[in-house]
């Protein structure tokens, strides 16, 4: 029998922290609790920890120099938890390697079903899983759902094959949009939301539409079986 994951907490509220501990607990997993940012790198490189719920502010050091730090030698799930909801926070933290955001205030249940679907996602092949549905071919720049082809353009296409690369990543309109203009040249967030709401009907009408909106950041891909029970 598997030993149960160990979820790591770096909160300085005292209240939070137990909350958020007490729930982790009762979902199954091993929970340990850091009250303060430093320290936190060394802790983390050393307890090698499945899953890591971030605050962003915290004494001595603060979650984004923490979260870049870790990811200069791991690729552990990191959730960042802020009560700071300005996008540009949002997006710094993304940029540096976050996996998902959680605003305060916040349900325990939900921040448990996070975990649980980045831990899952963390555990599959990177590809994703065997059953997916989506195939690409770059060379030919061609998209199939269970073997039906798309008509995509080529933005569309490039939106969805950084998506699919990294199923569950959350991706912001500023990375989709470097993606898919290779030129570099500058559209408004509307034009990248315009292009994924056209991408999202057509795989709708092939019978499979994984793309998901994150209110105030961008996109990201969940298969089903991220998800399921």
């Amino acid at each position: 029998m598997s030993s149960p994951a160990h979820v790591l907490v770096v909160e300085d509220e005292a209240k939070i922290a137990a909350l958020l501990r007490d729930y982790l607990a009762a979902a199954g997993w091993r929970v340990s609790v850091l009250g303060a940012g430093a320290g936190a790198v060394e802790w983390i490189r050393e307890h090698k920890p499945d899953a890591v719920l971030l605050d962003v502010m915290l004494p001595g050091e603060n979650g984004l120099s923490i979260c870049l730090a870790v990811r200069t030698f791991s690729s552990v799930p990191i959730l960042m938890v802020t009560a700071r909801v300005e996008e540009i926070d949002r997006l710094l933290g993304l940029e540096l390697g976050a996996d998902d955001y959680i605003c305060k205030p916040f349900s325990p249940r939900e921040v448990v079903a996070r975990v649980k679907v980045a831990l899952r996602r963390a555990a599959a092949p990177r590809e994703g899983p065997a059953s997916a549905p989506i195939e690409l071919d770059e060379d030919r720049f061609e998209a199939r759902v269970r073997g039906r082809a798309l008509a995509l353009t080529p933005v569309e296409f490039r939106l969805l094959g950084m998506l699919v690369r990294r199923p569950g990543r959350v991706y912001s309109r500023q990375q989709l949009m470097d993606a898919a203009y290779r030129d570099h040249r500058v559209v408004s967030d509307r034009t990248v939301d315009s292009h994924i709401k056209n991408l999202r009907r057509k795989l709708a009408e092939a019978g499979c539409d994984p793309v998901a909106s994150v209110y105030g950041v961008g996109y990201r891909l969940e298969w089903p079986e991220a998800t399921s029970d």
